[in-house]
């Protein structure tokens, strides 16, 4: 196990230099930082001076290597918007990105459990019926489409939760459901199909043969061997989440990781675009391992050597 960790840290080292570098330098073709900074009647002067006081006037090739450097050290740099390392900048994000995530998760995961294993044990049947058409659509709807109806139907027409912003339970309704709506419809999908593998299997027959309730069958037997698929596509979309789930949070004003990189994007302010994404690069790195680890746990069967 540790021969196979060090060589997953390895390959993730690259692969988090190789997108630091596309990071580095598509960050600086949206624009130069000064056009938004100073006034539009600011001096020629004031300018230069600005652009020479962040290094903006420097080739891109050097800017990389004195930031390069600067990360080296522990530095990723300093918010020009927020006037704070952007380290910090985004760490206070990441609360509100990880509570958002954690719950939508959890939501999801154990709603598509339940409606997965009820609809593979009757295939055809009404549960079955019912669940797959809305998790087919659930798992085609467009994320900004229902973020954007919803607002319209059950803020602006019918006042039942607020548009945007967070605070008590009313404000996190709207987000959680629109961003559960796509794991749920993918998982019940998944769920639905190993489980109906495992119904069919030896050992289940073997322990129905033996006597033991249809509740134990379903939940014990057949689900835990069915999780080994739920967990490949629930650490996809975890990454997903963790990834700052951009669209729900712009379109609902929550202030986690996906707003704060639309709004750095926007605003140029490239030490945050470059901190969020290596944070969350890393964050995705440690939540792959996890999922490997998981697997382990689950099925004594799978060593990786």
């Amino acid at each position: 196990m540790i021969p196979y960790l060090t060589r997953r840290a390895v390959h993730s080292a690259f692969a988090l230099f190789g997108l630091f570098i596309a990071v580095f330098f598509l960050a600086r073709l949206t624009g130069d930082p000064t056009d938004l900074f100073l006034p539009v009647d600011a001096s020629l002067e004031d300018r230069v001076e600005f652009a020479h006081k962040h290094g903006y006037d420097r080739p891109a090739a050097e800017q990389f290597v004195r930031f390069l450097g600067a990360v080296m050290e522990g530095d990723l740099g300093f918010s020009l918007r927020k006037q704070r390392p952007a380290v910090d900048v985004v760490l206070e994000a990441y609360p509100a990105t990880l509570k958002l995530a954690g719950v939508t998760l959890l939501l999801g995961i154990s709603l598509a459990v339940a409606v997965g294993a009820l609809a593979a044990y009757r295939p055809g049947g009404l549960v079955d019926r019912i669940g797959s058409t809305f998790a087919l659509i659930s798992a085609s709807a467009p994320d900004f489409w229902v973020a954007i109806t919803a607002i319209l139907v059950f803020s602006v027409r019918l006042g039942w939760f607020p548009t945007s912003g967070t605070g008590g339970f009313p404000f996190w309704i709207m987000p959680v459901t629109v961003l559960a709506l796509r794991p749920f419809g993918l998982l019940v999908q998944v769920v639905r199909g190993a489980m109906l593998d495992s119904l069919a299997s030896a050992y289940v027959k073997t322990a129905r043969a033996k006597g033991v309730g249809e509740s134990t069958v379903i939940f014990v037997h057949a689900l835990r061997n069915a999780c080994l698929a739920m967990v490949t596509v629930a650490g996809d979309l975890a990454v997903g989440m963790i990834n700052g789930a951009v669209i729900v949070e712009t379109v609902f004003g929550w202030p986690g990781v996906g707003k704060l990189m639309i709004d750095a994007v926007v605003q140029r302010d490239f030490a945050v675009v470059q901190a969020s994404i290596m944070m969350t690069a890393s964050a995705i790195f440690l939540m792959n391992i996890a999922i490997d680890l998981l697997y382990v746990a689950l099925d004594p069967r799978i060593r990786h050597q």
